[in-house]
């Protein structure tokens, strides 16, 4: 079974609502001690106020594409108020359908900001030897089945997706000499508020693709801590995909 100590302290980005809170709250009931950051304060409070163990419970109100360039800097402020960490969950991300007629540069600079900037400079911030324990610390990002699967109108979101995937493939090669593992997490559509509405009739039309039904958040926040523990010692550069079987 996996667990953590109070020692161990876990940054979670996107902390605020889906896989985010989850993967921050179940970190916390598992006995860790979480830093979970978003924009909202007030759907922040309300993550801490259903967390098993608020008192290992932090919240950090930021903007993480405010300035991309200084998330290593905020990394290292984080670690001189909390301490080094133990690992890093970045669950912080859109999706938006763009098809190719309607792309815009400025938006899609917005997207690659969030998706793909943001985490890796915050990787680069966590690899710092100064503000990790080292041997035994990991990093797990959540990227998207769509890095994969590429359907029409997510050119964008897809890009972002498979350039993450890439880029940190090969990070996580550079930080094998400080035994910090890193892996990438890529779910399909997943039930949180920024895939699924109160309108199901997407959900129902994607049905076929997903003999096992859409997935649940606990299906990643599950793996991220499995990935995140020293049960997952041995595994470090690896892409998992959940899709239920079908999507890709």
């Amino acid at each position: 079974m996996v667990s953590f100590s109070k020692e161990q302290i876990f940054i979670v980005t996107g902390a605020s609502s889906g896989i985010g809170e989850g993967t921050a709250l179940l970190l916390n009931e598992l006995g860790a001690t979480v830093v979970g950051i978003a924009r909202n304060k007030e759907r922040l409070n309300a993550m801490k106020s259903k967390c098993k163990y608020p008192e290992n419970m932090f919240l950090e109100i930021k903007d993480l594409t405010e300035d991309i360039n200084a998330l290593p800097q905020y990394i290292k402020e984080l670690k001189n108020k909390y301490g080094k960490f133990s690992g890093l969950a970045y669950c912080a991300g859109i999706c938006q359908v763009n098809p190719l007629q309607t792309i815009d540069y400025d938006e899609m600079k917005h997207m690659f900001d969030i998706n793909y900037f943001a985490p890796i400079f915050m990787v680069k911030g966590f690899a710092d030897k100064r503000n990790n324990v080292g041997e035994g610390a990991s990093i797990v990002v959540i990227s998207s089945a769509s890095a994969l699967a590429r359907d029409k109108g997510h050119l964008v979101y897809s890009g972002t997706k498979s350039a993450l995937c890439a880029s940190l493939k090969s990070i996580s090669k550079e930080l094998h000499k400080q035994k910090i593992r890193l892996n990438t997490i890529l779910p399909s559509n997943i039930k949180t508020p920024m895939t699924v509405s109160d309108n199901n009739e997407y959900e129902i039309s994607q049905q076929a693709l997903y003999p096992f039904g859409f997935g649940e958040v606990s299906d990643v926040s599950n793996m991220v801590a499995y990935l995140l523990s020293d049960k997952a010692k041995f595994i470090s550069g690896q892409d998992y995909v959940l899709d239920s079987g079908g999507v890709i």
